[in-house]
């Protein structure tokens, strides 16, 4: 049986940007951009996509590792391949590593998300946030429940990935340039730690690791391509580019 992940529908930059425009025009409305800046790119950080040949509202894709307590964001150089453009320390997430099961377990999620202009938060109780998207359809497939799992500023977590203040103002501001520049979605990536064959073997004997050996495979894809990989879901594992062919229905990538 075949769960894929789905998108929303695509739309120009232009009608895209107008419906951006709009979304934070009525956030406005609530008084709440008064004392919240979103959209604050940093001078170092704009230098740095010069030095690495970035356009400013190119895409971008944001990584998680628990353990190291890192989000990182990529970023698509002139190329089209993504590269590291900055790393920020998550300032706490809840729970232990391993995915998040069910509705108050306090753990933070693991997987493959994507995140679309209409989960960013620029109201959030939490200075600013937006929704991971949890539980995506592979969650969905294993009867996971929860929901309103977010990145968030303001440094404290049930269940969510908290930054300070200003490391998600940047954040935002990366992710609303790349929407602007018509990228209709991002993917998150969020890892128990990096995906490498030592740790995995430190963590042999936990009950997590088959879940973890097939987020390798994507870790694995998105290492040697440089790109964000397809991804499907079919019997209870995510699937991935190639090899969803035949067995899945893999959602187009977006742009």
């Amino acid at each position: 049986m075949s769960f894929p992940i789905p998108l929303p529908h695509r739309r120009g930059p232009a009608k895209l940007l107008a419906a951006l425009l709009v979304f934070l025009a009525l956030a406005g409305c609530a008084g709440q951009l008064e004392t919240v800046r979103t959209g604050t790119v940093s001078p170092a950080t704009l230098e740095t996509m010069n030095q690495l040949n970035m356009d400013r509202r190119a895409p971008i894709l944001v990584r998680i590792l628990k353990e190291e307590k890192v989000l990182e964001v990529w970023k698509q150089d002139r190329s089209g391949r993504y590269r590291p453009l900055k790393s920020y320390e998550v300032c706490r997430y809840s729970g232990v590593l391993g995915p998040k099961k069910q509705e108050g377990d306090h753990q933070s999620p693991e997987g493959f998300y994507a995140v679309a202009p209409g989960q960013m938060n620029p109201k959030s109780r939490e200075y600013l946030s937006f929704n991971i998207g949890y539980p995506n359809a592979f969650d969905q497939s294993l009867g996971r429940t929860g929901d309103s799992l977010m990145v968030h500023g303001g440094c404290r977590s049930v269940g969510c990935y908290a930054m300070t203040n200003e490391q998600i103002e940047e954040i935002y501001g990366l992710a609303y340039e790349a929407f602007a520049g018509g990228q209709m979605e991002f993917q998150i990536q969020a890892y128990p730690f990096h995906m490498t064959a030592a740790n995995l073997q430190r963590h042999a004997t936990d009950p997590n690791l088959p879940f973890w050996l097939n987020l390798k495979t994507g870790s694995d894809l998105f290492e040697a391509t440089k790109t964000p990989p397809q991804v499907g879901v079919c019997n209870g594992r995510y699937m991935f580019g190639a090899a969803a062919a035949g067995v899945c229905t893999v959602p187009p990538r977006a742009s």
